[in-house]
């Protein structure tokens, strides 16, 4: 080869070389370095193309603007500002808008269509096409045009399709029952975000209540002080306890403000939704509400999301092992062609498109028709078809192991959750006779020590206690309800709000 083609080839290699490591311009330059993109007139960064090395160097890690990207503001869901929205129009909300209900459903959808797809194996293919012609040899140049129509039809295949459509059918089941699911989940979620809503502002109340028992203490004090029976001690004393309640209400009004941004979260609705929240109220909750554990555990194994959908999962896999055992059966089918050639060329067959056969008789300008009733028998295949039903004897002994660990886990959870639901209602009656007693030592020492007969320090521990076990009795309230609501969920009962 010649010194300048050898020179040639070099450069072209070194040019395609250098094609793919030239990308590297399209990264930042330097760890330490901010990346400064290219952007359009909209502020819409440009993919793929570097920022222009005249331009200045930017030292700020802020993007450029991109309205686009922002999106438009979320559509209104209709909501009554003036309507204070109760737990149940909460969840029938949260029910209607939330993306998760959406995919569930489109995902039942589309196990629904596989099944009839699967079904529609059951029909014959019919096939038209049109195909035109010409040919040209030395002495002569040839066209002309085909039409046909062609009908494939698997006539009996020993239960292979039956088996299919029922595996499809399944699957269509547990994507139905994922659908329930997923309706029980975001219920229990909005219910339990509600609970801890309800909680928080009413822990906000009690902060308040405590700031007034503070500020009441701090009076009392400054009285005592003003009529000589005081010190600067208790008056100093009374005012940190007053500023401790302020911070205490502070801080209730910010964890009432985040959980309800977590309730709106739960809901799956903009945070920048306006809508009010009706309070809970106070109801009775008693041992009485839970029913034999047997008899809950037998129950609730015939009707979870998750037992029923491992149970035809199971079933699904025995449809599979059906239609890997009738793979090995033979298959009758009947296959019909109709043509009509109206050439002058030289063609004796039209070849078929897929899985069509092709179509014959084509030489002249006539009609054509072609019937054929066949069998087919499988007879070797390189053991693909022995694999395939080791693999589904397989996944039907797995189906079969996941159920029984479905069903254990279910029972698991179900005596927990019960568990949970008696420690809780214990422990909210406990709550409240500890927020009673605190409630009468408070007023009883508060009212000594404007008598002179108590301390200080009394009043403000007694305060303190008091705040406590208020806090305790509601956050035991609380914990009552989102037990109860956990115990249904458990028990596959969750279907419509908690009552």
């Amino acid at each position: 080869m010649r010194t300048p083609d050898k020179v040639g080839l070099l450069s072209v290699v070194a040019l395609l070389a250098g094609c793919a490591t030239s990308s590297l311009d399209l990264a930042p330059p330097a760890p330490n370095v901010p990346w400064t993109p290219t952007t359009r007139a909209d502020g819409e960064i440009v993919a793929g193309a570097p920022a222009s090395r005249s331009a200045p160097r930017s030292d700020s890690y802020v993007l450029p603007s991109n309205p686009r990207a922002a999106g438009q503001a979320p559509a209104s869901l209709g909501v009554d500002e003036s309507h204070a929205y109760t737990l149940a129009e909460l969840i029938d909300l949260a029910e209607s808008h939330n993306p998760l209900t959406r995919v569930a459903w489109e995902n039942a959808r589309d196990a629904a269509l596989a099944t009839g797809i699967a079904k529609a194996t059951y029909l014959p293919d019919l096939t038209a096409s049109v195909v035109g012609a010409y040919q040209v040899s030395r002495n002569e140049s040839l066209r002309g045009s085909i039409s046909d129509v062609s009908v494939q039809w698997l006539l009996f295949d020993f239960g292979e399709r039956a088996a299919v459509v029922s595996a499809a059918e399944q699957a269509s089941v547990i994507a139905n029952i994922g659908f329930t699911a997923a309706h029980q989940q975001l219920i229990y979620r909005v219910a339990l975000a509600y609970y801890i809503h309800m909680a928080a502002r009413a822990r906000l109340g009690t902060a308040a209540r405590a700031l007034r028992n503070a500020e009441a203490v701090q009076a009392a004090a400054e009285a005592r002080r003003a009529h000589g029976v005081g010190t600067v001690v208790d008056v100093a004393q009374a005012r940190q306890g007053t500023a401790q309640a302020e911070l205490a209400q502070v801080n209730a009004i910010g964890q009432a403000q985040d959980t309800r941004l977590a309730l709106l979260a739960a809901m799956g609705i903009s945070p920048l939704t306006r809508i009010r929240i009706a309070d809970l109220g106070q109801r009775k909750l008693s041992p009485a509400l839970i029913g034999p554990i047997d008899q809950i555990v037998r129950e609730a194994l015939a009707r979870r999301t998750d037992v029923l959908s491992a149970y035809a999962a199971r079933e699904a896999s025995l449809a599979g092992l059906q239609a890997a055992e009738a793979d090995f059966m033979p298959k009758v089918f009947l296959s019909s062609t109709g043509s009509y050639a109206s050439n002058t060329a030289n063609i004796s067959s039209l070849p078929g498109f897929g899985q069509l056969p092709p179509t014959l008789n084509l030489a002249g300008s006539h009609f054509g028709a072609t019937v054929l009733l066949g069998i087919t028998v499988p007879i070797y295949d390189g053991g693909v078809r022995r694999a395939r039903e080791g693999e589904a004897r397989a996944d039907e002994a797995k189906a079969e192991a996941t159920l029984q660990e479905v069903r254990d886990e279910a029972t698991r959870e179900i005596v927990g959750a019960a568990n949970g639901v008696r420690t809780s209602l214990a422990a909210l009656d406990a709550a409240a006779a500890l927020a009673s007693a605190a409630q009468i030592t408070f007023d009883a020492t508060l009212d000594a020590y404007r008598k002179g007969v108590g301390s200080i320090t009394d009043a403000t521990r007694a305060e303190t206690a008091l705040l406590e076990a208020q806090n305790a009795s509601t956050d035991a309230y609380s914990a009552a309800l989102s037990s109860a609501a956990t115990l249904a969920l458990a028990a596959g009962t969750l279907g419509t709000p908690p009552q």
